[in-house]
């Protein structure tokens, strides 16, 4: 199982013949220049190490986006996206995660970029980032975190400015990142806004895949303008909101889509709401995330000490502001099942308060 040597190479196979038939290869400086030629007038062209609040140097094959797309694909914050509530705590097998709802958005949003002719590893990056700040039990943490941050929690911020801030990654990235939620100013590349609508077009088909899947909702309850439009599957409503966002391009030159499609993608998040994330369970979910998750910040601000594993570089005073922010940017990076188990082993918390479905 060493592998196979042939005049001073390894091969993983014996009968291994895979090559490139070429000697040469493709530099960064080459596929950046290709860039120039090939991508859309307004798509956001890939330069040296890119526009980064700490300067690098340039890596020889991979563009500024590959590295950034590369180092959220490694970071802890991505991670433990796949511990973290979708729409169901604690998912069983089949049902989605943080974690591949990201990977779900950036296929969407891929999809949308390569047709258009955007820079797909810009728009990958910042699909694969963009939920990184989001804290366990979907979107409670951020009325449970609120209060206890200037302005407000607000998960796509606090993912580019917190979350994923020592990755240094592009400004570029970040931006699409803090502003994909349609709630923030508009992103200041292509790119950032196809993510935005990619979010939004992954989040409520499969969150309705998911609710059928559990018996919570029937496909054929859909409104009828969305069986209409975009049909009752993943697949024909992935389609028709992906090939309208395209045919809006082709028609106006700009990101968005076709009205009536437009029309139908809002009727289907309606829908969702009434039915998936505002029903009554829901509703008493989200209030058991945020009562323990407000807990454990108000244990964390007075005994900053249960977090030194999460700070080498040293824990500010009890009670202070800057021990507040590590206790939110503690609590916030917690998935659902850690969350929990602080909670019955530092607050004695009662099982019976906590969010229904997980397994501790």
């Amino acid at each position: 199982m060493q592998g196979h040597d042939d005049d001073g190479i390894r091969f993983a196979h014996a009968d291994s013949w895979a090559g490139t038939g070429r000697l040469q290869l493709v530099s960064r400086d080459a596929r950046e220049e290709h860039e120039a030629d090939a991508l859309a007038p307004h798509a956001t062209r890939s330069f040296g190490a890119g526009n980064r609040a700490v300067a690098e140097e340039p890596d020889p094959f991979r563009t500024c986006f590959e590295r950034d797309r590369d180092r959220i694909l490694h970071a802890s914050s991505f991670r433990r996206l796949a511990g973290k509530t979708q729409v169901f705590v604690f998912p069983e097998d089949h049902q989605r995660t943080r974690l591949t709802h990201a990977l779900e958005v950036a296929q969407v949003a891929v999809s949308v970029s390569r047709a258009l002719g955007l820079n797909t590893a810009l728009t990958e990056a910042i699909a694969l980032g963009h939920d990184c700040g989001h804290g366990r039990g979907g979107h409670a943490s951020e009325d449970a975190l609120s209060p206890y941050v200037d302005g407000g929690y607000d998960h796509a911020v606090w993912g580019a400015d917190v979350a994923l801030a020592s990755l240094n990654l592009c400004k570029e990235t970040l931006d699409g990142i803090r502003n994909h939620s349609w709630s923030r100013p508009a992103p200041a590349t292509p790119e950032g806004e196809v993510v935005s609508w990619a979010d939004r077009i992954a989040y409520v088909c499969h969150d309705f895949e998911d609710a059928v899947s559990t018996g919570l909702v029937v496909a054929n309850t859909l409104p009828d303008l969305v069986r209409a439009t975009c049909g009752i599957t993943r697949g024909s409503q992935l389609k028709s909101f992906i090939t309208a966002m395209i045919d809006a391009a082709r028609e106006s030159g700009r990101i968005g889509m076709t009205s009536n499609t437009a029309d139908a993608l809002a009727a289907f998040r309606k829908f969702n709401y009434d039915n998936i994330y505002m029903r009554e369970a829901s509703r008493s979910q989200a209030g058991a995330v945020i009562d323990l998750l407000r807990a454990l910040v108000e244990h964390y601000h007075a005994n900053p000490d249960d977090m030194a594993d999460a700070f080498p570089g040293g824990l500010a005073p009890a009670r202070s502001d800057a021990a507040l922010h590590q206790a939110v940017t503690y609590v916030g990076g917690m998935t659902d099942r850690f969350a929990c188990r602080q909670g019955l082993s530092l607050l004695n918390y009662d099982p019976a308060r906590l969010p229904r479905g997980i397994d501790v």
